[in-house]
């Protein structure tokens, strides 16, 4: 099973969404920097936003691309 994310950044004022198999796993290496050049190694305050969990990844990934695709702070909130 898999989740779909939100993260938010107070320092950055701003969101981060992703997909994953495991949400608490993936977090944790947002928070860790574990990939140095990506947008979340820019701050180390990202708290969890939003997420739904236990769904198929192939669905995780479709509700992913389609917030992203938003690109909207207001589309979010809305949700």
């Amino acid at each position: 099973m898999a989740s779909v994310y939100i993260l938010y950044s107070k320092r950055l004022n701003r969101f981060y969404t992703g997909s994953c198999h495991e949400i608490k796993l993936r977090i944790d290496q947002h928070l860790e920097k574990l990939y140095k050049n990506s947008f979340t190694a820019k701050t180390d305050d990202w708290e969890l936003f939003f997420s739904i969990e236990n769904i198929e990844y192939r669905q995780a990934r479709h509700i992913e691309k389609h917030i992203k695709k938003m690109k909207s702070k207001q589309y979010i909130f809305n949700q």
